[in-house]
């Protein structure tokens, strides 16, 4: 009986929209414990970050979902962002194309028990507020260290873009997770490396050394990005650098930082960073670049990817990946894939007509990525359209632009190791 009064007291019975992050942080920090259920892309200092230099100056206000039970608890939060766009009101997940996973902050024993009633629930009482006409949820990880992801009790679809990951067994070795071949391949150009004076493998912890490997990361990305797809970098946007350089520099309470960078570097230059989301079970790639240099043909992406990757497994990481998106590289070390997930919930009768709208988009999409012809002519409409800088105030290039969005054309591709 006890049991069921608990089972009982842990349904969703109110929900509060807050517009403000302060007056969620306590709420919010409350449900980032280890023993809840979140991703690292949903911490409060990450998504602050990007709201304050990304997502305020695109026009997007806070839209913080905190459901509670019967007797006031937090039983879960969703960090969202509110837009209009064509008379329609999106609320869709803070840190747009810059997280890699979007889940809501879950009480554990709620993930663990929910159950459709409650999540339908959930989205009634946020239709009768009548803040929003539609939720447009994307990119969503099925389960987060074994627990269910709630929202997926409700209608979905599968997700458009893939993320190959690895799950470390346990018992599992930093050498079982990179193959003998490969391992031994990239061996021998670090060799190479090695004779350079004050060659290095390290985690940058220091104000300045984060702000110095930055600097060069703004620097050569852009230079990659357009000699490699002739397209502008999204890191050339003084927005999104404010974003990425204040979330490197947040400490969190473990004393690491929102995002971590690795590095290789000699005295001569910097050769190759990956910066990294993780907590204590999984780690994330998020950003990379390598050198412009000759060093370049000795593989110091792919070197660094296993430093990374040796480093975690020695912390006993459960799992890691390298972003969304299909390389060759990533599947060298990720053989799987993780299971992900949209979900477009109508809030309003116009949020129907909108749900029908986005899901259209998303089929063609699918229809385009399993047609090489007709994604190379998406990929080439996208360099034109990004090229068009003169035009890009009238309404038509705006509107090709925001359904080459849609589409997916304007995903930005951050990882490319070499």
């Amino acid at each position: 009986m006890q049991a069921n009064l608990c089972s009982r007291s842990r349904r969703v019975a109110s929900v509060d929209i807050v517009h403000d992050l302060a007056t969620a942080e306590a709420v919010w920090r409350s449900l980032e414990c280890p023993s809840n259920s979140a991703t690292p892309y949903q911490r409060f200092d990450f998504l602050a970050a990007w709201q304050r230099r990304v997502g305020q100056r695109a026009g997007l206000s806070p839209f913080l979902v905190i459901a509670r039970d019967d007797e006031g608890r937090p039983l879960g939060l969703l960090p969202l962002a509110l837009q209009t766009a064509f008379g329609v009101r999106y609320a869709s997940f803070m840190g747009g194309t810059h997280s890699t996973f979007n889940m809501g902050l879950w009480q554990s024993e709620f993930a663990a028990t929910a159950t459709e009633h409650d999540l339908r629930s959930l989205t009634a009482m946020l239709a009768a507020r009548d803040k929003a006409d539609v939720l447009v949820l994307r990119r969503q990880p099925t389960y987060w260290r074994d627990l269910q992801n709630p929202l997926r009790l409700l209608p979905h679809e599968p997700s458009t873009v893939h993320c190959p990951v690895r799950t470390i067994e346990p018992g599992a070795t930093s050498v079982s997770l990179v193959s003998e071949s490969l391992r031994r391949r990239l061996q021998r150009k670090e060799r190479k490396l090695q004779l350079l004076a004050g060659y290095r493998y390290y985690i940058a912890s220091d104000d300045v050394d984060i702000t110095r490997l930055l600097d060069w990361f703004f620097q050569v990305k852009p230079q990659r990005i357009m000699a490699q797809q002739k397209l502008p970098s999204p890191f050339a946007d003084p927005d999104v650098q404010g974003f990425i350089r204040s979330a490197c520099m947040t400490k969190l309470a473990d004393c690491g930082r929102a995002i971590e960078i690795h590095a290789l570097e000699c005295d001569e230059e910097v050769i190759a960073i990956l910066a990294v989301m993780a907590d204590d079970h999984r780690f994330s790639a998020m950003f990379n670049t390598y050198t412009m240099s000759r060093k370049a043909k000795f593989s110091p992406g792919l070197i660094l990817m296993r430093h990374v990757i040796d480093h975690f497994a020695g912390q006993r990481y459960r799992a890691f990946d390298f972003g969304i998106g299909f390389y060759d590289y990533k599947l060298l070390v990720c053989p799987d894939y993780e299971p992900i997930f949209d979900s477009f919930i109508p809030l309003s009768v116009r949020g129907r007509f909108a749900v029908g709208a986005i899901s259209a988009v998303n089929e063609a999409k699918r229809f385009m990525k399993s047609n090489p012809a007709l994604h190379d002519i998406a990929q080439n409409l996208r360099s034109r359209l990004q090229g068009v800088k003169a035009f890009q105030t009238t309404s038509l290039v705006f509107l090709l632009q925001n359904c080459c969005s849609q589409l997916g054309l304007y995903e930005a591709t951050t990882l490319t190791l070499a």
